[in-house]
């Protein structure tokens, strides 16, 4: 054989070795790829099955949410954000400077809203909320915001108000030597000053989580006996929250523990939410109309009026999210993705500032989109709002000019009546942290009656216009007393 016919002959040798040579890093690249995948599986299974490290024991005593951190560091880390300061359109704070004093060291607040909207000066005279009412922060700030608020000078406010500015769930048990129903009872009675120091932090994971299994619970006496009432009007007699609601209710009555509207009971200044009836806003008027509570005699009319404090658990009820099963948290601490681990994310905050992970996991369109509905929500419920803040104002000047007048007591006093409702509705969509999103369709309604309210109420002014006998004053669109429906998750 020639020298030129065994060259490829070799060439042919040579190409064979080297497919082979390919096929066998090949398969031990893939057969490493694969390892190194299933190693990755493994860890993360494992990760899985140990959602967190053991460094500290953690019993029922324990309120510092550093110490829950050595265990849970990334739960603690968002908690820690909620110093954060971020503004959306029609919520949050802006952080404002300030000279620190010996009386209020604070060197940044909130703005405050009497400066942004003097109105309420007006609908609030004679009450501590006309000297001092600021934008909302974060958890982190709630405790010392309600110490410094200006309103502690010129009201003497009880230690109930603690119940939702601090962690407590400790401090009731210690006072009421294990009971918390007791230690919540003693702690209602005494001077704010005096239960402050009985309390070191804000709202801290002990007051939702239980030590041993993490489970969320809730501590609050004022929501543990309020939900009772509220089932019990529904049909569900002795209802124990901890017991019997699902853990996505729990996901919701943990928040509402505290985002709810009160009231102080008798001289024991007992903290109680006036759900008896149920818990939309026709429901609660009526229930104070029965009880005779209210919180206030008007400096400008006389009119024993209502302050709505921040009802966005009765609000939210109310709304498409409620109805459709999602929880506060879905919203406002939306699961997160840390290794193999699923974890709420503890920056509490609005959804509008965390549209990904609030809003897309169930609406897809873009997050323009989302935040444009949202704002479009929020600006006809300010429009709204706006509107019944005139209407309202209005009628408080006429009150007073017509005492000034000599008017007829008859026609003071339903006019008075009428200011009392007119407010009380204004003031449930003005207080509830949401501007109208929670239930928008609700909050325009609750906003038109108190239109009407101020409307009825000059008309009572006029000349015969106490005279008449008085109409039925129940709100337009009111369902029967205690048809209120229940919070979702309910059967």
């Amino acid at each position: 054989m020639t020298e030129p016919q065994k060259a490829p002959e070799k060439r042919q040798r040579f190409s064979g070795t080297r497919l082979v040579v390919t096929v066998a890093v090949a398969a031990a690249l893939a057969s490493a790829g694969v390892t190194a995948l299933l190693v990755n599986i493994m860890e993360r299974k494992q990760e899985a099955k140990n959602p967190f490290y053991r460094v500290v024991e953690l019993d029922d005593t324990i309120t510092d949410p550093a110490v829950w951190g050595k265990n849970f560091p990334l739960q603690y880390d968002g908690y820690r954000r909620t110093v954060d300061q971020q503004r959306t359109r029609y919520g949050g704070s802006e952080a404002v400077a300030r000279t620190p004093t010996q009386a209020d060291p604070r060197s940044v607040v909130a703005q405050s809203r009497l400066e942004e909207d003097p109105r309420l000066v007006t609908m609030w005279s004679g009450y501590a909320f006309a000297t001092d009412f600021r934008e909302e922060r974060g958890h982190a700030h709630m405790l010392d915001d309600q110490v410094f608020t200006q309103r502690q000078q010129v009201t003497q406010q009880p230690g109930t108000c603690i119940h939702c500015h601090g962690s407590v769930y400790v401090p009731y048990k210690k006072l009421g030597d294990g009971d918390l129903i007791k230690g919540f009872e003693k702690m209602n009675q005494m001077p704010f000053a005096e239960a402050r120091k009985l309390v070191e932090h804000p709202v801290s994971c002990i007051d939702c989580h239980d030590p041993g299994t993490m489970q969320l619970r809730v501590t609050r006496p004022g929501f543990i006996e309020g939900i009772a009432a509220l089932k019990a009007s529904q049909g569900v007699p002795d209802f124990r929250v901890n017991q019997d609601a699902t853990r996505q209710e729990m996901r919701t009555y943990v928040c509402g523990q505290c985002h709810v509207e009160y009231y102080f009971k008798g001289k024991e200044k007992r903290l109680t939410y006036p759900w008896a009836k149920g818990i939309n806003i026709d429901q609660i008027m009526a229930y104070y109309d029965e009880d005779g509570h209210t919180d206030w005699t008007h400096a400008l009319t006389g009119a024993k009026v209502l302050k709505a404090q921040h009802p966005e658990f009765e609000m939210y009820n109310q709304g498409i999210h409620a109805k459709s099963g999602v929880a506060c948290a879905d919203c406002h601490m939306p699961y997160q993705r840390q290794g193999a681990m699923k974890i709420s994310d503890h920056h509490v905050r609005s959804p509008l500032l965390n549209i990904n992970r609030a809003c897309q996991t169930c609406h897809k369109w873009s997050e323009a989109e989302l935040l444009q509905r949202a704002e479009t929500i929020q600006t006809r419920t300010f429009q709204t709002r706006n509107i019944a803040m005139d209407a309202l104002v209005d009628l408080i000047h006429d009150l007073e000019s017509a005492q000034k007048a000599g008017a007829p007591e008859a026609s003071l006093a339903k006019a008075r009546d009428l200011q009392k409702r007119a407010q009380f509705y204004l003031d449930f969509v003005e207080a509830e942290n949401s501007m109208g999103f929670h239930a928008d369709q609700e909050a325009v309604r609750i906003l038109s009656n108190s239109i009407n309210f101020s409307r009825l109420g000059q008309n009572a002014l006029r000349p015969g216009g106490g005279a008449s006998t008085a109409p039925d004053q129940r709100p337009a669109g009111a369902p029967a007393t205690g048809s209120g429906s229940a919070p979702r998750g309910s059967k």
